[in-house]
């Protein structure tokens, strides 16, 4: 790109709000430099952030506005490459994205996802009691294993009618997905693993379709509107739902029992009726986005940053890459004022862009606060005296700078 010193992102995530705040301290828009040397430019003012995300200048399809991949200089093992070479709305733009999210929609309604409550709420009481047979005389149970994982995967698997003797694989595959420092073997194996599990899917519906989201969707390939999906948006789209409906809901849970945890003060204003869950879900959200960054949007021609009330003189070029910073942005002092970084939930403005924003903005983020809804107070009623079984600093981040969660959540009971 010919700009100085981009700011190395580490892949394996290990300080995310560390690194958020050196994108920060650069301006509102800096250059970063991703795994293999791929450039990109970090967006983390949220007004700008918010600019960008709803200017049609700015794509998600890198086959026509990324550079670098119509060069052919991406190879198939980067480890970012899912996140990129997927056909389906996630990399969709103007016409072909309204056609795609048009044809998710139908299947994946408010209908459908407020119908799902009492299911949740199931879910989460039988997670609950094995935790608490797991944890009695003392034990220290795993709750990101044991409530934070289970309840999504298990959800998004009964929404699409995933056979249970595949959710070990589903759940392997989803995070390699988000596993951004893999090695090129792994990413390569990751990738011909989840396709052939969503294929071995599609055929099982293909013969005996029920009422989930799998079917609906083979189903919607023959709309009547003449917006077919493909045999690979359909694969593709499948993927970008299964990875992205159950990862992000992971962290949000492990994020806010987490911060609840280690704040007894926060978690007291809820019990005494100050604060609200729903006040819990959106203050993690802001200060603890469950995906950190997320690859990628790429500028349809020269973008002056000054047009979008970014600094003069900064230009994102035409077919370079932008890095949505979101960890960045729900710290961000400009909005949140000094205490951007504390979780504070009576703080007034949590407004955030954790699901997104514009066309793009999460499908799933309606089903991923059902659950955040339903699993926390049923966790804190059940265990009144829950505490963290280790310090801080023995928690350690998940392997991504996507994904921002716990690779455990060690507490105990009582």
């Amino acid at each position: 790109m010919g700009h100085p010193d981009p700011l190395v992102i580490d892949p394996a995530g290990r300080d995310i709000h560390g690194e958020a705040a050196r994108v920060r301290e650069r301006g509102p828009v800096t250059l970063v430099e991703l795994p293999d040397g791929v450039a990109a430019w970090a967006v983390s003012s949220p007004d700008l952030l918010k600019r960008l995300l709803t200017d049609p200048r700015v794509s998600k399809d890198p086959r026509r506005h990324w550079t670098r991949w119509i060069n052919g200089e991406i190879a198939p093992d980067w480890p970012l490459f899912t996140w990129v070479a997927v056909q389906n709305m996630f990399t969709a733009y103007g016409g072909e994205h309204k056609r795609l999210r048009a044809l998710v929609s139908k299947a994946f309604t408010a209908r459908r996802t407020a119908a799902l409550q009492p299911r949740v709420e199931a879910i989460t009481k039988d997670l609950l009691d094995r935790v608490e047979q797991a944890g009695q005389d003392g034990r220290v149970v795993d709750l990101r294993e044991g409530l934070c994982y289970p309840l999504p995967i298990q959800v998004i698997s009964e929404l699409f009618g995933l056979p249970e003797d595949q959710g070990a694989e589903l759940r392997a595959v989803v995070d390699g997905v988000f596993h951004t420092s893999a090695t090129p073997e792994e990413v390569t194996d990751i990738y011909t693993r989840f396709y052939a599990a969503l294929a071995k899917l599609v055929a099982s519906k293909r013969e005996s379709p029920g009422d989930d989201l799998t079917s609906a969707l083979i189903a919607s390939r023959d709309d009547e509107g003449g917006g077919r999906l493909s045999e690979q948006e359909l694969l593709d789209t499948l993927m970008l739902m299964v990875s992205a409906g159950h990862e992000t809901t992971v962290n949000l849970i492990d994020n806010a029992i987490h911060a609840l945890l280690s704040h007894p003060d926060q978690l007291a204003l809820v019990r005494s009726g100050h604060a609200s869950w729903d006040d819990v879900i959106e203050e993690t959200l802001r200060v603890e986005a469950p995906v950190a960054s997320l690859p990628l949007r790429y500028a349809v021609e020269d973008l002056a940053m000054s047009e979008f009330g970014g600094p003069e003189g900064v230009v994102i070029g035409k077919g370079e890459a932008i890095l949505a910073a979101y960890a960045a942005a729900g710290r961000h002092p400009g909005k949140y004022g000094d205490d951007a970084d504390r979780f504070d939930v009576t703080r007034v403005d949590k407004e955030h862009l954790a699901f997104g924003y514009g066309v793009h903005f999460c499908l799933g983020a309606p089903l991923g606060r059902l659950e955040a809804r339903i699993a926390l107070p049923a966790l804190f009623e059940r265990f009144p005296d829950l505490q963290l079984a280790v310090s801080q600093d023995e928690l350690e981040p998940v392997d991504s700078f996507i994904s921002n969660g716990h690779r455990s959540l060690p507490v105990r009971l009582r």
